[in-house]
């Protein structure tokens, strides 16, 4: 007996110490009193294929180049052994096969023992891993049968750390298809891939194909599984897709055009990516979109993730920062076509043109799409009458779809103004609102949309991210000054969560060896990826979403930066818990007195989540990606007058039970 009172006595004085140093604030919380609904898609993913986001990235071909559709040929390819003239020529069926008319013709009947290959470099090397099948696939037509395929992973060194062998059936005439596989020995980030052709005759390759067994389900032709575990992990309510400026292009013959990214993928019709050549700081003159990844497997992943889909179209608009290229109105029929047919490939009957396109690619069962966005990023007068050809033609055929409108570039200014009136005048669904601000920008306006209209379109905060530096700089950072920054901001848009029904980070992915724009959600390399502090930031929000806002108050406003205090509050109906959000920017610890009303008990422990760093311009890394992550732990309050304390620099998530 004696013992325990010395325990209380030990851990009242610990209590006393703990919040002694900390400056007391006091929370009024109406959990009785939802004021609005928090929306299931909420929190959700943008991807845009910008970063080797796609092709290098996401998107698990090691390849570079399959079909020699690039600019220049031979891009990512190399000779090997002592080829004669001619053994190796790139030929161009033109009209004759024009979403894919090039094709590489292998001839090796005059080459004699000196022996000839190909090379190939991949996406800045190849990550290949241990243990791990690969498979090689080739589509091919021979001439002159005689031909084997003996295929090496090499590394950085050239030493052999994967072997196998595709011996072509000896057939002539038309294209035939064929896989082989073999597995790696050795793990190596940068391995490239060696072909050498053994034997006398003459054939033709296209399609030229390696991609990793271990894929996402384990799909053939499918996405890196790492990286869509970090997405799956987020819980994420949509996925937008597939931009993001390549929606536009810089010309519109560089527009993303959807149906060219459905069907067999040796159909596809390949372009050049914009970001190929948009900034002078970092070219990326092999930067062009396959379309591997396509409309098709954008809503499969969609669906595997669990998130609603929001396919992005364009408007019969080019970028407006390069050409400013728009269709007339009296052609614009084509455009608004396209988004009436991806309805129907999405929800069609499998009797549709459409719908039946999908069941052939595998999914009769439609993929359920409720909302599509027209346009992104475009402004002016010229956007507004286009959007109104398309929401008349939307409404009249698919009432049932959500139509998000794009509010331009920016958050506020004349653009921005003239496009909020509008857009609200059009009475469009959903407004597509972007931030790319600095740091204090967002600690800013965490109240922005306290006073927004309840009545008008709800909002679709579409791509937000803290830039530590400038706006396109690529010396920004994903540091934990701009999460912070970002989290405090979010507290915003979930107090809002009745018209912020909507939010995304964006850009998605960054690969360390192929970016173009920072700062960037999750970054990676050919083996390993890692989330940012920005990531975790929106992964907490998103996984502790609640059912339904209750009002936060501090002598009756709400918390919104208010002597460095930014908070939020929800509760979840559904497993009954109160979840408090709260960033404290300022460098001393806070105690927080928490007066709730509405509860009839609260359990004596509660979870606590925080992120913090003393160090404001903190990063995670390859070597260190948990540098700024959440720790969880369990702890002890008074179930009457609950009490807790916020560290210097943090982000902090509460779940009481109730």
């Amino acid at each position: 007996m004696k013992g325990t009172s010395y325990i209380i006595i030990i851990c009242f004085v610990a209590i006393s110490v703990f919040y002694a140093g900390a400056q007391e604030r006091i929370f009024d919380i109406a959990i009785d009193r939802p004021i609005g609904e928090v929306s299931p898609q909420m929190w959700g993913v943008f991807f845009e294929d910008i970063n080797l986001g796609a092709d290098g990235g996401i998107y698990a071909e090691l390849v570079k180049n399959r079909s020699f559709e690039f600019f220049r040929p031979m891009m990512g390819w190399h000779p090997l052994g002592a080829p004669v003239e001619g053994a190796l020529l790139v030929l161009n069926r033109q009209e004759h096969h024009a979403k894919n008319p090039r094709f590489l013709r292998v001839n090796t009947m005059a080459i004699g023992s000196s022996g000839l290959g190909l090379g190939n470099e991949g996406f800045r090397g190849m990550g290949v891993k241990a243990g791990v099948r690969y498979d090689f696939s080739i589509m091919y037509r021979q001439h002159v049968p005689g031909i084997s395929l003996r295929l090496e992973l090499v590394d950085s060194a050239g030493i052999v750390i994967g072997a196998g062998r595709l011996e072509p059936a000896a057939v002539t005439g038309g294209w035939q298809q064929q896989i082989t596989s073999f597995h790696a020995t050795a793990t190596h980030p940068k391995a490239r891939l060696n072909i050498w052709f053994e034997g006398n005759g003459e054939i033709d390759l296209d399609m030229i194909s390696l991609f990793p067994a271990d894929t996402w389900q384990g799909r053939p032709g499918g996405l890196r599984a790492d990286m869509v575990q970090l997405l799956a992990d987020m819980e994420p309510g949509f996925l937008r897709f597939p931009g993001g400026c390549i929606v536009e292009g810089y010309d519109l013959s560089q527009r993303f055009q959807w149906k060219k990214t459905v069907g067999p993928v040796e159909e596809r019709q390949m372009v050049i990516n914009r970001w190929n050549f948009e900034f002078k700081h970092r070219p990326t003159p092999d930067y062009f979109q396959t379309f591997g990844l396509g409309f098709f497997e954008y809503f499969q992943l969609a669906e595997d993730i669990g998130a609603e889909p929001l396919p992005i179209i364009n408007c019969g608009m080019a970028c407006q920062f390069n050409t400013a290229e728009v269709v007339p109105l009296d052609q614009l029929d084509t455009y608004v076509q396209d988004a009436l047919d991806l309805i129907e490939f999405a929800n069609g009957d499998t009797t549709t043109t459409w719908g039946r396109l999908r069941a052939d690619m595998g999914h009769p069962e439609p993929f359920n799409l409720k909302m599509i966005g027209i346009g992104n990023e475009n402004w002016g007068p010229q956007y507004v009458e286009r959007l109104a050809v398309f929401q008349q033609a939307m409404k009249n055929r698919h009432p049932e779809i959500a139509i998000v409108a794009s509010s331009g570039t920016d958050p506020n200014g004349d653009r921005f103004n003239y496009l909020d009136s509008a857009l609200r005048n059009l009475g469009v669904d959903i407004i597509d609102e972007h931030y790319y601000r600095p740091p204090q920008w967002f600690f800013d306006n965490a109240a922005r949309y306290d006073n927004y209209d309840r009545n008008g379109p709800r909002i679709f905060a579409g791509e937000y991210a803290a830039q530590s530096v400038a706006i396109a700089s690529p010396d920004n950072k994903n540091n934990w000054l701009t999460a912070l920054s970002e989290a405090a901001f979010l507290t915003g848009l979930e107090r809002n969560a009745d018209i912020v029904t909507l939010a995304s980070y964006a850009p998605l992915f960054g690969h360390v060896d192929g970016w173009q724009w920072t700062p960037d959600l999750i970054w990676v390399d050919n083996l390993t990826v890692y989330g940012t502090p920005n990531y975790y930031v929106q992964k907490l929000y998103s996984t502790n979403k609640g059912t339904h806002i209750v009002q936060l108050t501090e002598k009756g406003d709400t918390v919104a930066g208010q002597r460095d205090l930014f908070a939020s509050a929800v509760v979840d109906k559904k497993t009954n818990e109160l979840i408090i959000k709260v960033v404290n920017r300022s460098d001393y610890p806070i105690a927080i007195q928490l007066e709730l009303s509405g509860a009839d008990h609260v359990a004596q422990t509660a979870v606590h989540v925080e992120m913090r760093s003393d160090d404001l311009d903190t990063v995670n890394s390859i070597e260190a990606p948990l540098a700024v992550s959440p720790q969880e732990r369990e702890i002890v309050i008074n179930h009457r007058s609950p009490r807790v304390e916020v560290s210097p620099y943090s982000f902090n998530v509460f779940r009481f039970k109730i």
